[in-house]
């Protein structure tokens, strides 16, 4: 009895277990997007040459997307030919299959792939260059297909779509801006249409939607070309919406908005590059105007996103095209701590109390210590293999770095003894 009743006991703990995986999401900048890696026991200074390569693969295709690691395989989308590809990678990298899901970008400029897979409930969901949305099986069956750049009516932003879905519950969410709606819900498992939100008129950006819980409810926060939107994510509708745009009101604004805001108790963040400037505003979940916090012009981050680490957040300016520096601002007051050039501007995430960033014009990865008094490097090495611009966000999975470049991507070992 006693053994049958172990039993029972065990295979309701490995049920428990397996559905825990299925239900974790997998995707964008780790946990909760924020860039903000749980892992621990990660080595806190490297080798002078770098740590140690583990594996490296070529073919993945061209892009500029981040691998997405589950405790099954390693998954990252890439463009051959004129068709956008998800490859499946085992975690020695070897690759396990690989599936055309949708045509690339028509855009000139850099049309490479850019969509990291979410992957979450068994399934993994992508977006192709030309506005297809994709439930892909972990055998790399295609098991729906929305083309939803056409449903909705979209137009093509000046450098294509840019986009990595966000789940929610049982729906998997996209921002197709236009005339028809601002955001869309389909549903996991059918692809099915659940919810729209309104349109606001307004085109299509490149942010990928952030998920916060305030107050109990589950809200979703982008931007659009003028507004930082906070969506129900039960039915769609918009809760609040702040003007952005006025922030911006001195004219600099590129109005390409690229970074997934940063939420924190109540508040959010927003930067993105082309001389715009960074805001920080309170939101409230009962429909109430949002209100303006403080706002900050050195904080203007390119391509390579943001991290909050304690009180400060770190990223990088967007002097130019070429050219950036690597930037400190207060959290509470948002008073600037510092702006430091190093090499040039780059991705950055963090992971265990340190900075991981990639710079991306040399290639040039370095282990940074947070500090608001400086920019202090610990370590650094650099990626000596493939092309084009280094503007692959860094990921930190079970001990490892993973960092891709073109159509190659190394792994490395960053776990301490």
């Amino acid at each position: 009895m006693k053994r049958s009743v172990i039993g029972i006991f065990l295979a309701a703990v490995m049920i428990m277990i397996t559905v825990t995986s299925y239900s974790q999401e997998f995707g964008w900048r780790g946990p909760g997007r924020t860039g903000v890696y749980t892992e621990t026991g990660l080595l806190k200074k490297w080798p002078a040459a770098g740590p140690a390569l583990l594996w490296e693969f070529e073919g993945i295709g061209i892009g500029y997307s981040s691998a997405t690691v589950t405790n099954d395989a390693i998954y990252i989308t890439g463009v051959r030919g004129d068709k956008d590809v998800l490859t499946a990678l085992t975690q020695d990298g070897k690759k396990k299959w690989d599936v055309e899901y949708g045509k690339m970008s028509k855009v000139n400029s850099y049309p490479e792939s850019r969509c990291t897979p979410t992957v979450t409930k068994g399934k993994i969901y992508v977006v192709s260059g030309a506005g297809e949305l994709s439930c892909v099986s972990t055998s790399g069956k295609i098991l729906w297909s929305v083309d939803y750049f056409t449903k909705y009516k979209c137009t093509v932003p000046r450098f294509g779509i840019s986009e990595s879905p966000l789940v929610v519950d049982n729906k998997v969410i996209i921002t197709p801006g236009g005339s028809v709606a601002a955001m869309v819900a389909f549903d996991l498992e059918k692809g099915t249409v659940v919810w729209e939100t309104p349109s606001l008129n307004e085109g299509m950006q490149y942010v990928n939607p952030l998920l916060v819980e305030q107050n109990g409810k589950k809200v979703i926060i982008t931007n659009t070309p003028t507004w930082i939107i906070g969506v129900d994510a039960a039915d769609g509708k918009l809760i609040w919406k702040f003007n952005f745009g006025s922030v911006n009101a001195d004219g600099k604004s590129g109005k390409n908005y690229i970074h997934t805001p940063i939420y924190k108790d109540g508040y959010v963040f927003s930067a993105n590059g082309y001389g715009q400037t960074s805001a920080k505003i309170k939101v409230n979940t009962d429909g109430s105007e949002p209100t303006l916090e403080w706002k900050n012009p050195d904080f203007n981050p390119h391509v390579g996103g943001m991290v909050l680490i304690g009180n400060y957040l770190y990223g990088s300016t967007h002097d130019n095209n070429t050219m950036g520096r690597y930037v400190c601002v207060d959290w509470t007051s948002g008073k600037t701590m510092w702006v430091t050039e190093w090499n040039n501007k780059g991705s950055i995430i963090a992971a265990e109390g340190l900075l991981y960033i990639f710079e991306e014009k040399g290639g040039n990865v370095a282990l940074v210590k947070p500090n608001p008094e400086k920019f202090e490097v610990i370590s650094s090495f650099k990626i000596t293999k493939g092309s084009g611009p280094h503007w692959s966000h860094p990921v930190i999975d079970k001990g490892r770095l993973f960092l891709r470049h073109g159509d190659y991507m190394a792994v490395y070992n960053v776990k301490a003894k």
